[in-house]
């Protein structure tokens, strides 16, 4: 008798979180993604090897977002999203509980939101769309390190956003992250951006400059968050997407700048190797087109090629390798929730060497760079979503 008790109030409570009566218009929404799959890489450091991933089509995470209705067409909105590793059930994004997202603000159908907490920048909200790593294919097709944050390698703290409504097809907005330090503008970013959508036509620009990212714990991009550690970074670009009929096809171009760069994120190390030489600044342009064709309401398939000029300017000399990505992609519906897919990568970097590890291949999304110029990783997963 005690257990059907306790099932009942268990089973009052949940309902009570997650179901609103019609009166109050507010409403709370359980939703998540789960992807996990098997990764073959040819070389990662010292030779290949198979092991068992998370979140590469798209990232691991759980997550509640829910509005309440306060009169005259405004609403209180919120988003908290967990993302985590299935392999392991590690938290992701440096251990953060709610690290991919957590913002709290307004929102009305006339003026658009307002909210205030860890959040994307204009370049994930906008320019994103239109390449393929930030529309259908994940992390293994990112450019080289992420070097523009297409994939969202890192979220902006302490962030204001402004998001306008659709008008016309046309919507913008920006974002500015405070420093939280008595130096303003240390560890500070802002960004901003806009896409037009008009039948299968969409067009997106952005541009992000960060101060001083991954440097110290409490600023826009911490320590634990960052791609680049650098003095400043600059990325602006544009891009377009365009829907006719089955099939899906896109351009993009992205430019990104570091100052005085002394570390990578995904690397975990600085990209110098002999003692004493400094990097000046660290420059990329990326050159992507990407394809995507439904070939049934339950099977695409989807390419893409980017290609990449990299400016290496050190105290020691300049020098401008290239980097070639090649990606290809089959995804197959097994039901509204749940598809598995298989992704193929190639990568290789050709041209002016730096004596840097930037020589060496790397797919973000893999354990380690290549011994050589040259990497491919296979990956074979299942995604279900909730």
């Amino acid at each position: 008798m005690n257990k059907q008790v306790f099932a009942l109030a268990v089973s009052a409570a949940l309902s009570a979180a997650f179901v609103t009566p019609a009166s109050a218009q507010t409403s709370v929404t359980l939703y998540g993604v789960l992807d996990e799959g098997i990764n073959y890489t040819n070389n990662a450091g010292r030779g290949h090897v198979y092991e068992l991933a998370s979140g590469d089509a798209q990232g691991s995470r759980w997550g509640l977002k829910g509005s309440e209705d306060l009169g005259g067409g405004l609403k209180a909105i919120f988003q908290l999203e967990n993302g985590f590793d299935v392999s392991s059930g590690r938290f992701n994004q440096g251990g953060r509980m709610f690290g991919r997202q957590a913002f709290v603000g307004l929102s009305t159908q006339t003026f658009g939101s307002l909210t205030v907490g860890r959040q994307y920048d204009s370049v994930v909200d906008y320019l994103a769309q239109t390449t393929a790593n930030g529309a259908w294919a994940g992390e293994l097709f990112s450019h080289p390190y992420d070097n523009d944050n297409t994939d969202n390698s890192f979220r902006l703290d302490n962030a204001v956003k402004y998001t306008s409504p659709s008008i016309s097809g046309f919507q913008f907005g920006g974002v500015y992250s405070f420093s939280n330090d008595t130096n303003f503008a240390n560890n500070r970013a802002y960004s901003f951006g806009g896409q037009y959508a008009y039948g299968g036509l969409l067009v997106a620009g952005a541009y992000l400059q960060a101060d001083n990212p991954g440097n110290g714990a409490i600023g826009a991009i911490t320590a634990n968050d960052a791609s680049f550690i650098a003095a400043r970074m600059r990325v602006f670009g544009g891009g377009l997407t365009y829907n006719f009929g089955p099939a899906t096809a896109g351009f993009a171009y992205t430019n990104s700048n570091y100052l005085d760069p002394t570390g990578n994120g995904y690397l975990g190390v600085t990209p110098l190797l002999p003692p004493g030489v400094l990097l000046n600044s660290l420059k990329y342009q990326n050159f992507e087109v990407n394809g995507k064709y439904q070939i049934s309401p339950m099977l695409f398939v989807g390419a893409q090629y980017v290609y990449t000029m990299e400016t290496y300017d050190a105290s020691n000399g300049g020098v401008k390798p290239k980097i070639h990505s090649f990606g290809l992609m089959a995804d197959y519906n097994l039901s509204k929730r749940t598809d598995v897919y298989i992704q193929g990568e190639y990568q290789q970097v050709t041209g002016d060497p730096t004596y840097s590890i930037l020589d060496d291949a790397f797919t973000p999304g893999t354990q380690a760079p290549s011994s050589t110029s040259k990497q491919v990783v296979v990956r074979a997963a299942i995604r279900h979503k909730f």
